[in-house]
């Protein structure tokens, strides 16, 4: 791996101070809104913790995630009581030295939240397409009674000592439900025409305007296009956004909703700054600051949206939790130290929708601030001689904390290159982006003297003889070539070792090329990611391929589908891929593939002359087991360790580090 340019930008627009009605933003980074799933903060201090690190790291503003100013929309933040004024004094004390400046999105979820038992409310009885529950149309005192709720939100904003409020509608909530004809069916005042679709939001920025007065900063998100037949175009947000442009301060361009929900939190499928052609349609038609967003990743991105015009502020929200000092780092020239974010959403998306608390992939230490540093700090007393063995993500990450801590690190890699696994996932079509967290661990590893050995094959005797004074195993792991399926463990596959039956990782051009027919079954016993980039690789070759999997649906063991797998699923459909749900293989012929359905319910015979298991795989833990009594600490990381994905690998691997 070679080690990346220095940026040669100068960044003479995004190191402006920006002015937003009477509040003075020092840069233009901003941090969109986004729930993180920390207690408020009178409960604890991770929440002002997390803010704090990214406020520290030199970020220009940061809007808080949502705040649910409703009875039927309540979240974390609980401002519907004057009780959350003072956490906001805390927060903004803690945030008001280091010049971050703090806004509160305000919000009403509409139909995409269902709390038992009320029904949700909404413009028109339209349901949200993933929560699916019927809403109430709303009539004027329940349009009147959401308004106070505005209001008063804003009021305790204000009073809390922050700098001004984002009104949410975008993405298909409350107010994105009555501004757009797809949701929006009624026939009274609030319905039909533009005008009357607006109605409900300006008479929400009214009411919060008259409760906070003019000399405190109200902007409006909106969605560019909603990405929905008959939904809300560019054209149409920006004559929305003109119609109220007098009576707001800011404007933040999202994109698209729950319809293309994987279009609001694009992971690395989508471009860099894929919303901007959408966003700047709105952006160019206004004169009060704009912000947008969109996988805009680093500081040369974000200065050329700046420099060029289409907003004034660029929000870089997954970015900043990878690196909470991004903005720091590069302003010091120390842009090859920024850790970045590969955009697989597993982390921050995934763990937040399914077990309710951010995390990252290349960060685990994110939300930890309160009580760790994302680096460490603390040199120790004794330098060791640690000896590495592997050089995929764990490995790379281990090496790198036990150095900055200040050991002598010796890594070695069996293999050519660096990388691991990473390697071989970022072969496949869309996920190139993924290498950038091992390249950049590489790099550091270099910086800070790590010793790397390639092309180095080490067993227990070469480890004894050397006599380190402890050891890290992150040797990974190896696919299982026996056939073996979670549903049906006793089951001896027939014809498993027939030349056209091969693994994801021949697939992906690792371990020798697997010869590839015209048709193609991939059979998923894991339900991760890696079947779909087999998949995915295969289509692009030009394969038909049908796919196979003990699950119900595709990519299930992946952390909240809709932000991480629905863009590929789109891919794949189009291209013709057929889905085969609750099966397990029962023989393999020549050119056809036995499938027992459903438990043994339904059979069913696919033709196919290439045959792809993507199953478990083998930890190659042998080392380890065979160093058991070595006079020296031998520690196993990563895959090694059964576990199989990049979260699992760095955050073993920092944490073990940080004990050594």
């Amino acid at each position: 791996m070679t080690r990346r340019a220095q940026s040669t930008v100068a960044y003479d627009s995004i190191f402006q101070p920006l002015t937003i009605g009477n509040v003075t933003v020092p840069n233009r980074i901003a941090r969109a809104a986004h729930n993180v799933g920390l207690p408020w903060v009178d409960q604890s201090d991770d929440l002002i913790a997390y803010h704090e690190a990214r406020a520290k790291g030199e970020v220009g503003l940061t809007i808080l995630g949502i705040a649910g100013v409703h009875r039927l929309s309540p979240t974390a933040i609980p401002i519907m009581s004057d009780a959350v004024v003072d956490g906001y004094r805390r927060l903004a004390d803690r945030i008001r030295p280091h010049g971050m400046k703090l806004f509160q999105q305000l919000w009403h979820s509409g139909p995409a939240r269902f709390f038992p038992p009320d029904q949700p409310w909404s413009a028109s009885a339209t349901p949200n397409p993933l929560t699916g529950v019927l809403p109430r149309p709303m009539t004027k005192a329940m349009i009147d009674e959401v308004v106070e709720g505005f209001a008063a939100a804003a009021r305790r904003v204000k009073e809390g000592g922050l700098d001004g409020v984002e009104i949410h509608g975008a993405h298909g909530y409350l107010i994105g439900q009555f501004l757009s004809p797809a949701t929006n069916h009624r026939e009274d005042a609030y319905g039909g025409s533009p005008e009357n679709r607006t109605r409900f939001l300006r008479e929400i920025i009214a009411a919060v305007r008259a409760e906070v007065g003019d000399d405190f900063a109200v902007g409006l998100r909106l969605s560019s296009d909603e990405q929905v037949d008959d939904g809300l175009t560019a054209r149409d947000t920006l004559a929305i956004a003109q119609s109220v442009e007098p009576t707001i301060d800011f404007l933040d361009l999202s994109f698209s909703g729950y319809y293309r929900f994987q279009q609001m939190f694009a992971n690395m499928d989508s471009e860099l700054g894929y919303e901007l052609p959408a966003s700047e349609v709105v952006t160019r038609g206004v004169s009060i600051p704009t912000i947008v967003t969109g996988r805009i990743m680093t500081l040369d991105d974000a200065e050329r949206v700046v420099a060029t015009g289409v907003a004034d502020m660029v929000s870089m929200v997954r970015s900043l939790i990878a690196d909470p000092e991004l903005v720091k780092k590069t302003r010091e020239g120390r842009v090859a130290q920024v850790r970045p974010c590969v955009g697989v959403n597993q982390g921050c998306l995934g763990k937040y929708f399914t077990a309710g608390r951010m995390s990252c992939s290349v960060n685990p230490l994110v939300t930890q601030e309160s009580t760790r540093t994302m680096d460490p700090s603390d040199l120790v007393a004794t330098p060791k001689n640690v000896m590495v063995v592997g050089g995929g993500p764990a490995g790379l990450e281990a090496a790198r904390t036990l150095a900055l801590r200040g050991h002598h690190v010796e890594l070695h890699e069996m293999n050519r290159g660096l990388g691991g696994q990473i390697s071989i996932a970022m072969s496949a079509p869309h996920r190139a982006d993924i290498g950038a967290i091992t390249a950049w661990l590489a790099d550091e590893a270099a910086r800070l003297g790590v010793t790397v050995k390639l092309n180095s094959l080490v067993d227990p005797d070469v480890i004894l003889a050397a006599a380190p004074d402890e050891v890290v195993i992150a040797t990974g792991a190896t696919p299982r070539e026996d056939g073996f399926q979670t549903q049906a463990p006793a089951r001896r596959l027939a014809g498993v070792h027939l030349p056209h039956v091969t693994t994801s990782w021949k697939t992906l051009g690792f371990g020798g090329r697997a010869t590839i027919g015209r048709s193609a079954l991939v059979y998923d016993d894991t339900g991760a990611y890696d079947a779909i980039s087999v998949a995915e690789k295969l289509v692009a070759e030009g394969v038909r391929v049908t796919f196979a999997s003990r699950h119900e649906k595709i990519g299930a063991g992946v952390d909240h589908t809709p932000s991480t797998v629905h863009a590929a699923l789109e891919r794949l459909f189009a291209a013709g891929t057929e889905f085969v749900p609750l099966a397990t293989m029962t023989e393999i012929t020549q050119d056809k593939v036995a499938l027992s359905l459903m438990g043994g319910h339904g059979t069913r015979t696919v033709a196919a002359d290439t045959v792809v298991i993507v199953g478990y795989q083998s930890p190659n833990r042998e080392i380890a087991d065979e160093l058991a009594d070595a006079p020296f600490p031998v520690h196993v990381i990563g895959d090694a360790t059964g576990t199989h994905t990049l979260l699992d690998a760095i955050q073993q691997a920092t944490l073990l580090a940080r004990t050594i």
